[in-house]
């Protein structure tokens, strides 16, 4: 093993079986199988528990130990970005009392029914897997001074682990982790009811902040392998022609062109999969070659005649139109106390607003591609993916193979975002290898191919009425939101969110409002809807937000006083009593909507960003709060607007209560990430489709937030908690607030209303204001 500096460990990427190939060598080989706990059915499940395969604690999975002292430890989830390498084996580590030095993180394959739940979205990882993975490392710790105990004929109770070695209090008699993995491995692993978890402060590495990325050192000096770096002997390279249009298809092509290309093998048709196709391929034409470039060429040479199917006609304006039409009239009531019609016809003022945000690309830098091969009937796959299970069932059930001879092996992912969730793009691989007799075969997906055919974050209209009583206070709340649904990808189209859709912000509003009505007419998909990172929070939370802001300037109050009197005083309130029966499938006892949270990140903010200080004309701030993956974040985002409309963002401020903070490190990384993506939705992201094609084609057109657009500093305000509070998400919660509180920074500053994104140029000169409808 390679040893590091004290806050680096090695990272190993091999496959499953090369990994059980090395372990007879070692001594304690905490490597073999272990179902995960399960109770009785009656209950309903929360957390891990609810999740497929629940979640698995037993250090016989996890961790091995080798003669020579070193640690191994597995990570079950997929690492992009977040840190999950890092922290879920720095908790084992820490719970073992293993010195960070003699670490080493291997990726494990896609096997749940032995690891437990892998899928790695929802910022959940860390949240479900805390208090697991440190089950896992007290039982290893334990086994170990067991082994030691039974060594030197003395009590369990003498002897305690420190520091990689286990020590008897009595003589200071050491063994090191080496010398007792042998005889460790021999003893049965102790019940979860007999481990002794450290105390918070006993901890080493958790919630310290000091231990680097296990990856680190391989990402910035260019080591790391992602799945597009996956190279295979007599590896064959392939792109897909694929239907410009959802639900298209091949009507005839003629490959006769691109097989003269030099370095093209062979053109294969991709059977398609009408909608909903889930995460199945579209189809279209395959051109396979010895190298990308000349498969990219033969495809530019192909000619195919496609027949556009069913979502031929979507075009962007009308649908907005369709959609604006459906927030104005009644829809399916999600939500209902109180009688705001009632309500609404006494108040002494009304105000109402409609918002529009539109489809967005995940747009990972690294873009979709995965290789795969057949040899005596089993597959293997080297892809990044998100859903390492459900990538291994999807090959499996299509290609026709049991599920035990298909074999995932995780790579590093170069972002995900909620795209590389769906595994298409694993699919098409597997077809292709298959239909070249098992030949490895590696797909790759353009830039293009990602943004034109991928799965599309929502597109929606928020359309919102408040009535004000004589004081600006409201009395009556009106909320609709129309958008096409995840769930259509599924099954036949529901045309309504869902509830986790509904849960992301829409019916769990905590304001004190007597009469309150959320309501979500119909929307029809036309496009693949997938997940996005924070999914349905971001339309929510921007509209809410935004419409908050707007009220408080109708009453002639401070936006930040004016939300905090909105919520109302602490207080936790069960997430059912607001329809939201979902609630991130946590415990509404363990995780309920806390007032008191939401107001301290929003009080904290604004204090630290020194709300209402006084600012050279054209500039403002702007705040917004919002709840999302049972986490807390408020926004206060400083603009600065010139002359001719040109914006930057000189500050940005985020306070965030997510309860313990395993990694803080990785949790203001997070966030600062968070924030960045949140300026790119909120200032030129945007797909807009006509004749059912997506107009846009790399990012040219389909524009991220560059440097010259994010903000020049951002500042990061954790909130304290306690190891006794139960663990919030991190991944996504940054980004909701972001766009509302960018927009309310542009109105305080040129006092002008943003509510349909992206921004573009709606800041020029000629560009008039948009305020809210009041009567």
């Amino acid at each position: 093993m390679r040893l590091m500096d004290d806050t680096s460990v090695e990272v190993i990427n091999v496959s499953r079986r090369a990994f059980l190939g090395t372990m007879s060598a070692v001594g304690l080989v905490l490597a073999v199988g272990c179902s995960p706990r399960t109770g009785t059915a009656d209950p309903p499940k929360y957390g891990a528990d609810s999740m497929p395969h629940g979640a698995v604690d037993n250090p016989l999975v996890f961790v091995a130990i080798g003669t020579d002292g070193v640690v191994t430890i597995i990570c079950h989830r997929a690492e992009m970005g977040q840190g999950v390498r890092t922290s879920l084996p720095m908790v084992v580590a820490d719970e073992l009392e293993a010195d960070w030095q003699r670490v080493r993180v291997q990726q494990a394959p896609a096997d749940e029914e032995r690891f437990g739940n892998q899928d790695t979205d929802g910022s959940r990882s860390v949240r479900h897997f805390f208090a697991p993975m440190r089950r896992c490392g007290a039982a290893a710790r334990t086994m170990l001074e067991q082994a030691a105990a039974t060594q030197w004929g003395v009590p369990i109770e003498e002897v305690a682990a420190v520091n990689h070695e286990v020590v008897h209090a009595g003589t200071n008699r050491r063994l090191g982790y080496g010398q007792l993995a042998t005889a460790a491995s021999r003893l049965p692993v102790p019940t979860d009811e007999t481990l002794r978890l450290k105390a918070p402060s006993q901890f080493r590495y958790i919630g310290k902040g000091e231990v680097r990325l296990v990856d680190g050192p391989d990402m910035v000096t260019g080591r790391a392998i992602y799945g597009i770096d996956s190279v295979l002997d007599d590896m064959l390279y392939a792109v897909v022609a694929r239907p410009p249009v959802y639900g298209g298809k091949v009507v005839s092509y003629d490959a006769s062109a691109t097989l003269k290309v030099p370095n093209v093998v062979r053109v294969i048709e991709i059977p398609g999969t009408p909608p909903p196709s889930e995460f199945q391929p579209l189809g279209g034409v395959a051109v396979i070659a010895r190298n990308t470039w000349a498969a990219i060429k033969g495809r530019e040479a192909l000619k195919i005649t496609w027949q556009d199917g069913p979502n031929a006609a979507y075009d962007s304006t009308t649908y907005r139109a369709a959609l604006e039409q459906s927030a104005r009239a009644p829809g399916e009531v999600v939500r209902n106390q109180g009688d705001v019609a009632a309500a609404m016809s006494s108040a002494a003022r009304r105000v109402q607003a409609e918002y529009y945000i539109p489809h967005m690309a995940q747009t990972p830098m690294e873009p979709p591609a995965a290789t795969a091969r057949i040899v005596d009937g089993r597959c293997e796959v080297w892809t990044a993916t998100q859903a390492a299970q459900a990538t291994r069932d999807r090959v499996s059930k299509r290609l026709g193979l049991p599920f035990d001879h298909v074999t995932v092996h995780v790579t590093l992912l170069g972002g995900g975002f909620g795209r590389k969730s769906k595994p298409d793009y694993v699919v098409e691989a597997a077809l292709l290898s298959q239909a070249m007799n098992g030949t490895p075969v590696k797909v790759t997906w353009t830039r293009e191919d990602d943004v034109q055919h991928g799965y599309y974050h929502t597109v929606s209209v928020e359309h919102l009425e408040a009535g004000l009583d004589a004081a600006g206070k409201p009395v009556a709340w009106l909320h609709r939101s129309v958008a096409p649904s995840i769930r259509s990808i599924f099954g036949p189209d529901p045309q309504h969110e869902a509830p986790f859709e509904r849960g992301m912000g829409l019916v769990n509003v905590p304001f004190g409002i007597p009469n309150l009505r959320v309501e979500n007419p119909a929307a029809e998909a036309h496009a693949r809807i997938g997940w996005y990172r924070s999914v349905s929070n971001i339309p929510h939370a921007f509209a809410i937000q935004s419409f908050v802001a707007e009220l408080a300037a109708a009453a002639g109050r401070d936006p930040k006083d004016y939300l905090l009197e909105l919520i109302g005083p602490a207080q936790r309130i069960d997430p059912r009593t607001m329809s939201d029966s979902w609630n991130y499938t946590e415990s509404p006892t363990l995780y309920p909507f806390d007032t008191g949270r939401l107001r301290r990140v929003i009080e904290t903010v604004a204090k630290q960003a020194d709300w209402g200080r006084k600012l050279p004309a054209g500039q403002g701030l702007g705040i917004a709060g919002h709840y999302s993956f049972v986490t807390y974040v408020a926004a206060v985002v400083q603009v600065a607007v010139n002359a001719k409309g040109e914006l930057s963002i000189p500050r940005v401020d985020v306070a965030l209560d997510c309860g313990p903070q395993v990694n803080p490190e990785r949790v203001r990384s997070q966030i600062e990430g968070a924030c960045v993506m949140g300026v790119g939705n909120a200032l030129s992201s945007q797909i807009t489709f006509k004749a059912g094609r997506v107009e846009q084609s790399n990012f040219n057109n389909y524009e991220v937030a560059r440097i010259n657009v994010a903000p020049r500093d951002i500042r990061v305000h954790l909130i304290a908690s306690d190891f006794d509070v139960p663990l919030g998400g991190v991944g996504e919660p940054g980004v909701p607030p972001i766009a509302p509180a960018l927009c309310n920074a542009i109105f305080a500053a040129t006092g002008k209303r943003i509510r349909s994104l992206p921004i573009r140029d709606q800041l020029g000169a000629s560009q008039p204001p948009a305020n809210a409808s009041t009567s």
